[in-house]
């Protein structure tokens, strides 16, 4: 097992990823460029050794619901090509799938127009993954899932368009 100095060593020789120290000494690894909303590549990289880096949009990894990999016991050599075929992944936008979600569920609308009483209007938007719920340019509320919404939109008498 590679100790978290070298782990270190071999994610900032990436001359792309950027370092983000966090609590608890643990150390985050960003990639600005990436074409996607995911731009954390590494982590909580902990001293103990023990980190995670994503691979959502790859195939042929263990990895979490998040789409991360623990990288405790890989190699220098396994390290290297996880990290730049996430690199890589995160580049391209036309050939890889959508990045694996913290939740599973069928692919949402970016944007929807709900209709309530009296003519008014609401809309419903993703971004920065959270879902907003704007009354003209002003938010009305925001949510972590798309199910919250909706639920808060039936609940106070708004339909879909």
């Amino acid at each position: 097992m590679l100790t978290f100095q070298e782990k270190l060593d071999i994610i900032a020789s990436f001359p792309e990823l950027q370092r983000n120290d966090v609590s608890l000494g643990r150390v985050n690894f960003q990639y600005e460029e990436s074409l996607y909303d995911r731009k954390n590549v590494v982590y909580h990289l902990h001293p103990n050794g023990n980190g995670f880096v994503y691979a959502g949009l790859l195939n042929g990894y263990s990895m979490d619901a998040k789409g991360l990999v623990n990288i405790r016991d890989l190699g220098e050599e396994e390290l290297r090509n996880l990290l730049r075929q996430t690199i890589n992944s995160l580049s391209v936008r036309e050939t890889v799938p959508e990045p694996v979600s913290s939740k599973k569920r069928k692919k949402k609308p970016k944007e929807e127009l709900w209709h309530g009483l009296s003519d008014q209007k609401l809309l419903l938007q993703y971004e920065d993954e959270m879902w907003y719920i704007y009354a003209g340019i002003n938010l009305e509320m925001a949510f972590e899932t798309y199910e919250e919404a909706v639920e808060y939109l039936d609940e106070e008498g708004f339909a879909r368009v």
